[in-house]
C-alpha cells in the first residue's frame, strides 16, 4: 500500500505534561493534536499502547491486546464521576521532565482502585451499559487478560511460570475456583481496560476531526510474562513447565559485539499456520481499531529470525531460522484485506527480506 507524503511527529502519550507523574489521555492529548493541526502535520506516531511490564518498556507488555492503565486520565475520570477532588487530594509532588515509574505506578493504581469502588457503588446506568457492552465485545482477549492480571497480583507480581502448577498450566477447576474467589480483582482489570479504550477512542476521534492519522506499532515478538503466552502456550516454544526453550534476539554486529539478547519467546510458526494465523489476525484487527497505520517492528523477522537457546548469557550462540514469509501476509490479507503497514527496515536486511517487503 502506498501512502500520501505527509509530515508528522513521534511522541508517545507518556511524554505529555501533567500533574500525575506521567502523560495521559486527558486535556494535554487534545492540546497536542491541536498543535499538530496548527503545524500542518497529518501524522502522529506512537509506540505500543499496551500495559507495560518488565523495565516499563512498551515493547515488553503484559498483553498484545490490552491498553496501558497508567495512561488513563484522572481528570477525565472526574468528569465521569468516577473520581472526586478528595480522591486526588493526596497526589504526590512528582518531578517534571521524566517519569519515575515506581511512585507513578503506585499513585495511578491507587486512583484506579478508587475509581473502581466508585463504579461499583454509584456508577450511572449508561456507563454500566457501555462497560457491559465493552466486556462482551472484547471477551476473546479480555477474560484471559483480566484473569492473568488478577492471578499475578495475587502471586505478588511474579512471572506466570512461578505460579502454582495448577494456575500456571491453566487447570480448569483451579481457574474456576480462583475466579470465584477473586471476582472483584478480575472485574477491576476489566474496568481499567474499558476506561483506557473509552479515553483513547475519544483521542483518536479528535485526531480524525483534525485530519490527523495515528501510526501505531506492532512488535513482532511479545513478552514472555504476558497473558498471551500464558493463555496460548501451544503457539510458542515452551517446555512442559511453561519456560521458553529458545528466545529472540539478534546476532553480533558492528554496534554490539555480543549481539542483543531480547529474551522473548519464539513462535511455533507451524502451529500458527495450522490455525490460519488466527491469533495474528485478531492482533492486527485489534490494533487497527486503535490506530490508522501500523509499523511492523523487526519486519525482517518474518523472513528469518535469530534463535537463541534459552539460558545463554548473550546472543552470540544462535542460528538463523526461516520465518513464516509470504504465507503469513497472504493469510492476513485474505482475512483482513489490504492493510496500511510500514515495514521497519533495521537489522540485517538480506535479499529475502527485501523480496518479502516488496
Amino acid at each position: 500500500m502506498e501512502f500520501k507524503r505527509s509530515s508528522g511527529v513521534l511522541l508517545h502519550p507518556t511524554s505529555f505534561p501533567g500533574p500525575d507523574g506521567i502523560g495521559d489521555l486527558g486535556p494535554e492529548a487534545f492540546k497536542w493534536i491541536d498543535f499538530l493541526a496548527e503545524s500542518h502535520c497529518h501524522l502522529w506516531q506512537i509506540l505500543p499502547l499496551g500495559p507495560t511490564g518488565y523495565g516499563d518498556s512498551p515493547y515488553q507488555c503484559f498483553s498484545a491486546f490490552a491498553g496501558n492503565p497508567y495512561l488513563i486520565s484522572p481528570a477525565l475520570l472526574m468528569d465521569s464521576d468516577l473520581l472526586t477532588r478528595v480522591d486526588l487530594a493526596d497526589r504526590p509532588q512528582f518531578k517534571a521532565g521524566s517519569v519515575d515509574f515506581g511512585p507513578v505506578i503506585e499513585w495511578k493504581l491507587k486512583l484506579l482502585d478508587r475509581a473502581f469502588e466508585h463504579f461499583k457503588s454509584s456508577a450511572a446506568a449508561p456507563i454500566r451499559k457501555e462497560y457491559a457492552a465493552f466486556c462482551k465485545k472484547n471477551q476473546q482477549w479480555l477474560d484471559d487478560f483480566a484473569l492473568f492480571m488478577a492471578i499475578k497480583e495475587n502471586q505478588g507480581g511474579v512471572s506466570w511460570d512461578n505460579w502454582p502448577a495448577e494456575l500456571r498450566s491453566r487447570k480448569a477447576e483451579a481457574l474456576k475456583k480462583f475466579a470465584k474467589e477473586h471476582a472483584d480483582a478480575i472485574e477491576k482489570h476489566k474496568l481499567r481496560q474499558f476506561l483506557f479504550y473509552q479515553q483513547w477512542d475519544n483521542v483518536r476521534a479528535y485526531a480524525h476531526e483534525k485530519e490527523i492519522q495515528i501510526i501505531g506499532d506492532i512488535p513482532i515478538f511479545i513478552a514472555y510474562d504476558s497473558a498471551d503466552a500464558w493463555s496460548h502456550p501451544e503457539l510458542f516454544y515452551l517446555d512442559e513447565t511453561g519456560k521458553p526453550t529458545v528466545v529472540a534476539g539478534v546476532p553480533p554486529d558492528y554496534f554490539s559485539p555480543t549481539g542483543q539478547l531480547w529474551g522473548n519467546p519464539l513462535y511455533r510458526w507451524d502451529e500458527h499456520k495450522k490455525q490460519n494465523f488466527s491469533w495474528w489476525v485478531e492482533r492486527f484487527r485489534s490494533v487497527l481499531k486503535t490506530v490508522d497505520i501500523v509499523r511492523l517492528d523487526h519486519f525482517r523477522g518474518f523472513a528469518g529470525y535469530w534463535e537463541i537457546p534459552f539460558g545463554m548469557p548473550t546472543a552470540e550462540v544462535g542460528r538463523w531460522v526461516k520465518g513464516p514469509g509470504q504465507d503469513f501476509f497472504n493469510a492476513i490479507k485474505q482475512q483482513l484485506g489490504d492493510l496500511p503497514i510500514i515495514a521497519e527496515d533495521l537489522g540485517a536486511i538480506t535479499p529475502d527480506v527485501v523480496q518479502l517487503r516488496d
